[in-house]
């Protein structure tokens, strides 16, 4: 596997392949190179790892404003991130587009456990964090963990040990859905049996791992309802489930609400640091 490294501020970063040989799942010429950025803190203060996963509709990621700063805030907390580059869903590049970024965020989990010894991180204690759309994908990775096309030799667990979602997409049903992110991974064909697939309020069992929501009452993006229909869906199977709800603050806010001098970063690494967090089947 090849391995580059480039300099993101006064820090080295690693940069990884997520598929071996460049043997990319689905891929058609042109495909993009799925791939994770590894942030290492200054300081470790945890065997935690978080994937981090950018929103932008699945029509791009935007790193700049929410993946890269959710890194360095985890790495401030001394957290290991996983900056994760999944393949944006485009028929022309990839087979079966509305399962790829699924299948990469997947693979992310079982490159990261299988590594997890070169990252001095616990194989049992890695969860994924995403925003907007990228919040749809780690909410379907938190609720689909049981389904995956990846080759799996190891039988290592694509369950995450928790999942945070910052105003996240998560229902595809026509009242709630944000349009762009469903036409863009499914299409404007969607069938209801696919619109209940990927409504994952409607996917949450006693399995699903822990959550930490982050929403704001005045967004206009996407609606708050995916949020708190997610957060009932939780307690009703018994999941612990934490959900940091802003007045005001819109969408997009990544790690900064200008609006407000008290961050949902802090509770959220409190969160993080604070749990025992713990894997043991792909249920």
């Amino acid at each position: 596997m090849l391995l580059t490294f480039y300099v993101q501020g006064s820090k080295a970063q690693t940069n990884i392949p997520l598929y071996p040989d460049n043997q990319i799942l689905f891929a058609k010429e042109g495909t993009e190179i799925p791939r994770l950025t590894v942030y290492k803190p200054a300081k470790m203060k945890s065997d935690i790892a978080v994937i981090v996963c950018s929103g932008g509709s699945y029509g791009g990621r935007a790193n700049d404003w929410e993946g890269i700063p959710a890194c360095k805030t985890l790495n401030d907390a001394g957290i290991t991130a996983f900056l994760l580059d999944y393949r944006v869903p485009n028929p022309t590049r990839m087979q079966h587009k509305e399962i790829v970024p699924l299948t990469d965020a997947q693979r992310a989990i079982q490159y990261v456990r299988e590594h997890a010894a070169e990252y001095k991180v616990d194989a049992a204690k890695v969860g994924i964090m995403g925003f907007s759309a990228g919040g749809h994908l780690v909410t379907t990775v938190g609720t689909h963990f049981g389904k995956t096309a990846l080759d799996n030799p190891q039988s290592t667990s694509l369950k995450p040990a928790f999942v945070i979602a910052v105003y996240p997409v998560v229902s595809f049903a026509d009242s709630l859905t944000h349009w762009d992110s469903r036409n863009n991974l499914i299409g404007p064909d969607i069938t209801s049996a696919e619109i209940k697939e990927y409504s994952n309020e409607l996917q949450v069992t006693v399995d699903t791992p822990p959550f930490f929501l982050v929403s704001a009452l005045d967004d206009n993006v996407v609606k708050v309802e995916n949020s708190l229909y997610l957060e009932a869906a939780l307690r009703q199977c018994e999941v612990p489930v934490e959900l940091y709800l802003y007045a005001k603050g819109g969408h997009g806010f990544g790690v900064n609400n200008k609006t407000v001098s008290k961050q949902w970063t802090a509770p959220c690494m409190k969160w993080i640091l604070s749990n025992k967090w713990k894997i043991s089947n792909n249920k």
